[in-house]
């Protein structure tokens, strides 16, 4: 699967995500760990490894290299064996990664996707541009506000089921 970007060249799906990531400094797994730090900081101002990996579905040495990591960029305060906090910076980032993430997921919604939800939000979030991310956020706040557009959507997709 190939798309056009602004060189005029064609790259594969591989391509361009390598072309995304030399422009970030959070791989795609950093940004899922610092969302849900950030989610759990929210209830108790801290998180443990085992918390981590439990709700990653990680081994815990996994989640403690890249909390690791996540310490040696500033993002995060971390003692071995010891609770992780996150710091201004890491606390700002993880905020708008949260953000971004209810964004997506609300919009997956207003279309009408449910049974894989979680999976196509956790996909989707880590290649939108800011950009792209603000045209979602106001166009569900449209249709959220005229309900009336949101049905002539769901009238059309009706007509126009892909097989």
């Amino acid at each position: 699967m190939c798309c056009m970007i602004s060189d005029n060249k064609f790259h594969t799906v591989r391509g361009y995500q390598l072309l995304e990531q030399n422009k970030k400094i959070l791989t795609s797994a950093m940004e899922d760990y610092l969302e849900m730090i950030y989610r759990l900081s929210l209830k108790e101002g801290y998180v443990r490894i085992n918390t981590i990996s439990e709700l990653l579905n990680v081994q815990a040495s996994s989640a403690t290299k890249m909390v690791q990591k996540l310490s040696e960029l500033g993002m995060v305060d971390y003692k071995k064996y010891g609770i992780i906090s996150l710091t201004e910076t890491g606390s700002e980032i993880g905020r708008f990664l949260l953000q971004r993430h209810q964004i997506v997921e609300s919009f997956l919604k207003l279309l009408g996707v449910s049974h894989s939800l979680l999976i196509e939000t956790e996909l989707m979030e880590h290649t939108l541009s800011i950009d792209t991310l603000n045209r979602l956020h106001a166009l569900t706040k449209l249709f959220e506000k005229h309900p009336d557009l949101l049905a002539k959507y769901e009238h059309i997709l009706l007509q126009q089921q892909i097989s």
